[in-house]
């Protein structure tokens, strides 16, 4: 089946041999186009499926053309959840719904199980992404952490410092159900915004250094929103920008 096909016929499925590591790992460096020593190795897919994490894999006959793999994590004093740390698909494939399905496997199987939390990290200037996770997933972002991985050597990156918002997906909570449901959620006051420019995937490309800048000042604004209490509860987007918008949000 060609690229273009409907998504749905692709299949979804547990990965559970190294040989099904090993082409996640391939599948990695493809879309990231990490050094090897970046790479999340084979061992660790292993542990992940040993230990209660998700090791989940899109394929297209017997081609496998994107991947998600969790962890399990424990705070203290907190409910155990899963770390969703790397989720790909390769780009012939992309904007075909497969990032949706691997989530909802996720979600669903996680549920099977009695967790109700799966957290990861995301890039706050790919805005895509961003709206993908609070819009139509119906995480929020309570945390930003800066340069959580240091700088990498993948294209997707271009250099500048990993900063990453904190996806917080509550998966039985009513804000997610009714998402989920296509339920539209009332949200209470917008009480902050942060706005990136459309473009920031050009400007990131041709001007790095105008790219800090706005990453720059994107952090402090994400950093004293959420020094305030504040939470990201919504994504606005125009021709112009992306706009994270925050409000007060109880969890429960």
């Amino acid at each position: 089946m060609a690229g273009s096909e409907n998504a749905r016929a692709i299949e979804l499925r547990r990965l559970n041999t190294v040989e099904e590591f090993r082409e996640a790992v391939r599948l990695q460096q493809e879309i990231w186009g990490f050094d090897d020593i970046e790479l999340l190795p084979v061992r660790l897919f292993v542990v992940a499926h040993k230990v209660g994490g998700q090791t989940i894999g899109c394929y297209d006959g017997r081609e496998m053309v994107g991947f998600l793999l969790a962890i399990p994590g424990l705070k203290s004093g907190e409910e155990p959840y899963l770390h969703s740390h790397m989720m790909g698909v390769k780009d012939s494939y992309r904007d075909k719904g497969l990032g949706r399905r691997m989530k909802l496997a996720q979600r669903e199987e996680a549920l099977e199980r009695g967790i109700r939390l799966v957290e990861w990290t995301f890039d706050p200037l790919e805005l895509k992404n961003a709206h993908f996770n609070i819009e139509r997933l119906g995480a929020v972002v309570k945390r930003y952490v800066l340069n959580q991985y240091g700088t990498t050597t993948s294209h997707l990156h271009g250099g500048l410092p990993t900063d990453r918002c904190v996806a917080e997906w509550r998966l039985d909570s009513p804000r997610v159900n009714g998402l989920l449901a296509g339920s539209p959620e009332q949200r209470g006051e917008i009480l902050e915004r942060i706005s990136v420019p459309a473009d920031i995937a050009e400007i990131r490309a041709s001007d790095p250094a105008r790219a800090r800048e706005i990453q720059a000042r994107a952090a402090q604004g994400f950093v004293k929103a959420f020094e305030h209490g504040l939470t990201v509860t919504g994504f606005e987007r125009s021709a112009e920008t992306g706009t994270y918008t925050f409000g007060i949000w109880d969890s429960k």
